[in-house]
């Protein structure tokens, strides 16, 4: 996963009403009961399909740290799948995405105006229709640079421009060295 994936996906998150389950045990026991069967979960987790039932059973309760790791990962993923639904379709079409960041930021002009390549840090509310962007990409398997542009492409239309009220001939924003990223629905 890539930072800006992590990001969308880390949002969409903090929309669950109900933590996933805390014990290796438990959260097997979730993706056998979603994946119906042990051996999908297997493959998926990387592990043999002897250990995913000595996991169902409660035989072995602690994973070590990297199948740890993964299987909270891929339950995470898995959970509360009409809450995660509802969350980006808020976004989408009402409420929006925030995105706050700190990162170098600059643009491309015409000759002669000022190019202020710098690290900024920007907590900038993107309207629904660029959320709507970031979530179709990210659900077609856009690569981190993808999504980066997606987003710069936001911040020029939101913040630099002011939704078209100034710097009308802003040619390119530029979002790069990205030393934190967060996004809020």
């Amino acid at each position: 996963m890539s930072m800006f994936a992590d990001g969308l996906e880390q949002a969409v998150q903090k929309a669950f009403t109900r933590p996933i389950p805390k014990s290796a045990p438990a959260q097997m026991r979730y993706l056998v009961k979603q994946y119906k069967g042990t051996r999908a979960v297997a493959q998926m987790l990387r592990i043999s399909q002897r250990t995913v039932e000595r996991y169902v059973k409660d035989q072995i309760k602690k994973p070590r740290p990297d199948l740890a790791a993964r299987l909270e990962r891929e339950v995470k993923a898995r959970w509360q799948p009409q809450i995660r639904a509802k969350a980006k379709e808020r976004a989408a079409t009402t409420d929006g995405i925030v995105i706050d960041t700190r990162a170098r930021l600059g643009y491309t002009a015409p000759i002669g105006s000022t190019d202020q390549d710098r690290i900024r840090h920007l907590t900038v509310a993107l309207p629904p229709q660029h959320a709507a962007r970031l979530f179709d990409a990210q659900e077609a398997g856009a690569t981190d640079q993808q999504l980066r542009e997606i987003a710069a492409e936001a911040l020029k239309e939101v913040y630099f421009q002011d939704g078209g009220r100034r710097a009308g001939s802003l040619e390119e924003v530029r979002f790069t060295d990205v030393e934190h990223l967060e996004f809020d629905l």
